[in-house]
């Protein structure tokens, strides 16, 4: 054994007495293009849709979403396959994306995505590693199809135009409209934006006084105990609540909301006749005077509908409150200016009211990658900022737009 570790290393370490320089260089050149070669068509097998679809992963899930649209079957019989979105052309990017795939092989070698129920369960990191990816390089495999530079804007339809042509002149990322064109969209349910993560560390730390008012930064559940155990209900995000007291893990707030006198009256509006949801009862103890005080009635001029100030006295758990609704409005802010003027310039806020802010958003956000608490955030920031708030006259505020959008 120790002879053999000698000759090895006396092979490589020291120099021949046989064999010639020349004839070393050369060989050496040789083993070099052939170890090219080998690479490069290893390669080449692998950036082939025959090899992407050998992954049951793949050809389950994917090929059957990827044959039911256009870039499977079209009039001018132009097919795109895996590795023309997949796989970044320049060599670089390319080997780049070879070593970052290796992370879904060997999900698939340990059965992480194995199955369908698996592959659901983490398509959205999936799919969030892919936009994040065509995010940073602007969407370059689309453009090697779809170039903003060889479209006639005028053979599309005129509320396409609008949209293609500023983003022409953004030189904008195809995904950042077009997610969900080949493949279905996953569930965005298991999403979550980080920036809340900020709120919740805000509000764990944050000193809590008897007597004062404060916002709720997430959904939570309303309790009609300090034990926690007996749920009555749900407070929404941005909700304002007073603390009457803290017990443990758990405090009492007090709500004082508006509804309407209708059914079983379980949904609470922060202000009268608008639609701004602050909490939701359940219906076995909306109307149990124990639990619920009924403080005024008035009638909605614009619906005719009777509307009663309420409040009750419940419980949520601890560490979930702050005491200016500010940091709430920032997120939604930043989420609406960001993914809202993507695909066209977004309304301004105080261009719509708050009762019909829900139908216009509603049609908006299935466009957008917002997770469901975000998109319950930003609906309640617009229409909390809807004209029903706004002091300004909408001729002002439309020039204040008009300013916004012409500033670089």
């Amino acid at each position: 054994m120790k002879k053999l570790f000698r000759f090895i290393r006396q092979l490589f370490l020291r120099p021949s007495m046989k064999i010639g320089l020349g004839v070393l260089v050369t060989g050496g050149f040789m083993a070099g293009i052939l170890s090219w070669q080998g690479f490069n068509t290893a390669m080449e097998l692998t950036n082939k849709e025959e090899f992407c679809l050998n992954c049951h992963t793949m050809h389950d899930n994917l090929l059957p979403e990827l044959q039911k649209t256009v870039h499977w079957s079209n009039r001018s019989g132009v097919r795109a396959t895996c590795p023309d979105c997949h796989v970044p052309h320049d060599f670089t990017d390319k080997l780049a994306r070879k070593m970052q795939a290796s992370r879904e092989v060997l999900a698939q070698f340990t059965g992480q995505i194995g199955t369908r129920e698996k592959f659901k369960e983490h398509r959205l990191v999936l799919a969030q590693r892919e936009w994040a990816r065509f995010a940073a390089n602007g969407s370059r495999e689309c453009r090697n199809c779809h170039d903003y530079k060889d479209m006639d804007f005028d053979k599309m339809r005129p509320t396409s135009q609008v949209a293609m042509r500023n983003a022409a002149a953004r030189d904008q990322s195809c995904v950042d409209c077009h997610k969900g064109v080949a493949h279905q969209l996953p569930d965005m349910k298991g999403a979550r934006n980080p920036a809340f993560d900020t709120l919740l560390s805000s509000a764990i730390g944050q000193s809590v006084s008897s007597g004062k008012d404060y916002y709720t930064v997430v959904p939570q559940d309303l309790f009609a105990d300090a034990e926690l155990k007996r749920k009555v209900g749900a407070i929404e995000v941005a909700a304002k609540v007073k603390v009457l007291q803290t017990q443990g893990d758990a405090q009492q707030v007090e709500l004082t909301l508006w509804r309407k006198n209708k059914g079983y009256g379980r949904v609470w509006y922060g202000e009268f006749g608008l639609n701004i949801t602050n909490a939701v009862l359940d219906k076995e103890v909306a109307q149990k005077p124990e639990l619920v005080t009924v403080l005024a009635s008035k009638e909605d001029p614009n619906t005719g509908l009777e509307w009663q100030q309420v409040q009750a006295k419940l419980w949520i758990k601890k560490g979930s409150l702050i005491d200016s609704v500010e940091p709430i409005w920032t997120i939604a802010r930043a989420s609406y200016t960001q993914s809202c003027s993507v695909c066209h310039r977004q309304p301004l806020e105080s261009h719509i009211d708050a009762n019909a802010w829900p139908g216009l958003f509603g049609g908006m956000v299935g466009f957008t990658s917002m997770d469901a608490d975000t998109a319950k955030v930003v609906l309640k920031y617009l229409q909390s900022h809807s004209s029903d708030f706004s002091n300004k006259p909408h001729a002002a505020a439309a020039a204040d737009a008009t300013l916004q959008t012409a500033r670089p």
